[in-house]
Formats: structure tokens, sequence, C-alpha cells
């Protein structure tokens, strides 16, 4: 199964745990890493802190949904992610953005990943790697494009 992971991260070295982060999705089981974006710089959405470094992996997977959210939440572990409130600053987050051209919807789990075509932290990456990609119940991630034209988004070199 093709997979879409935002990945993201605005505490400690943020470059440095995107980095990392895929890093491990290129050696995690039952996956192989296909293709990285580059990475953005970000302004928080609904949050505070400093500004995030984003970016976004194509992985060719043989774990289900379930099984790819608990590998993804291990490598945020791994990072010392903390949830302490909703949308707070994070070393690491790890996002399933797309398993294929499913819709799941179940209480730890919902895919697409909910607003993500309203992201520019997401659409920009998402079409660097893919630009014809669609998303389930949404239609072409191009045309939500001009959507999140006036987000704060630098590509990085």
């Amino acid at each position: 199964m093709i997979a879409y992971i935002g990945i993201g991260a605005n505490l400690g070295n943020a470059r440095g745990n995107v980095l990392d982060a895929l890093a491990r999705l290129a050696r995690m089981d039952g996956g192989m890493l296909l293709h990285t974006s580059s990475m953005y710089r970000t302004a928080p959405i609904d949050s505070s802190g400093d500004d995030y470094i984003n970016a976004v992996a194509c992985l060719d997977t043989s774990l289900g949904a379930h099984e790819l959210l608990a590998a993804l939440q291990a490598i945020e572990q791994a990072h010392g992610r903390e949830r302490p409130y909703h949308n707070a600053p994070r070393t690491l987050d790890l996002d399933l953005l797309l398993y294929g051209d499913e819709t799941i919807a179940t209480d730890t789990l919902t895919v697409p990943h909910p607003r993500m075509h309203e992201r520019a932290f997401v659409i920009a990456p998402l079409l660097e790697i893919a630009p014809d990609i669609v998303i389930p119940g949404h239609g072409a991630a191009r045309d939500f494009a001009q959507l999140v034209a006036g987000q704060t988004i630098a590509k990085l070199d």
C-alpha cells in the first residue's frame, strides 16, 4: 500500500528530528521509503512556539493502517514526543495523511488526515512529490494550492 506521511517538528533540533524521522522511515520493517519532499519552514497554525520544519514522505508499506500508525507513534516516542494539550509544540509529529485511496474513520485514526487539504505545510510538500495525487473525498490536491496560498511557508535548501 502506498502511504503518505506528514512530518513536522518545532522543538529542539527540529531539522535534525525531521531528518532522523526520514532515516527511521527508510529503515522501518514492512516499509520502503519511495520519495521525500524538501523541507519547509512554516509558522504554527492554531498553536504557539517556534516555526515548524515540515516534510512529506511517500512509503510503500505492507503494514495495515493501524499498524503503520503504531510504528509512526513509536518513532515519535523515540524523540520524546509529549502531548500535554491539543496542538502543543512538538519534538516530532508524524501524521498518516493518506493510505492508498482508503477512507478510514475510527476512534484512533482518520484518513485522509483531517484538514490536510487546508494546510500549506501538507499541500506544498505533497504536491512536490505527488503532483497528481487525489485526496479521497476531496479531489485533486493541486486544487487546494490556491486555498493555502496565503499561509506562510518557505522551502529550505
